[in-house]
């Protein structure tokens, strides 16, 4: 008690030296402390619950699949620029790649360059006619999700 009673008799003898503007000011400092703390905090906590969220949620996405081969294994290395054998030994590497939404089949070179496939005209005729057929179901199946 007796700690209690000299603790606030020591912050009333703070207050009391200093004048009316002073003792304002101070208070005004510690609200606006307090208040960045409180703002502080409650950022911390958006950005964990947008973390959980984030994790929790299955990710719907658009387009062509990026394949990951091309992702750099070591880290030391990517910063450093390619030999010429490593250059040529990526460029003629050729897959073939299949949209899984749209069905749609590419030849990609390397990291990510896509090429023309040479076919014969029957056969480009029948390309057009499945790549416009998956078009329109794609389009559907995302014209009917959006509702």
């Amino acid at each position: 008690m007796e700690d209690a009673i000299s603790s606030s008799f020591k912050t009333e003898r703070k207050h009391h030296n200093l004048s009316d503007s002073d003792k304002l000011h101070k208070v005004k400092k510690q609200k606006k402390k307090q208040k960045s703390k409180k703002k502080h905090k409650k950022e911390e906590k958006l950005r964990h619950e947008h973390k959980d969220k984030d994790s929790s949620e299955d990710e719907t996405l658009v387009g062509p699949s990026v394949p990951t081969d091309f992702i750099l294994s070591e880290p030391s290395r990517s910063m450093c620029p390619m030999t010429k054998e490593e250059w040529e030994a990526k460029k003629s590497i050729i897959r073939h790649i299949v949209d899984p939404e749209t069905g749609r089949k590419r030849l990609v070179r390397g990291d990510g360059e896509i090429l023309e496939e040479i076919v014969s005209r029957d056969r480009h005729k029948e390309i057009n006619k499945l790549a416009t057929q998956a078009d329109g179901a794609f389009f559907q199946k995302t014209l009917f999700h959006n509702k």
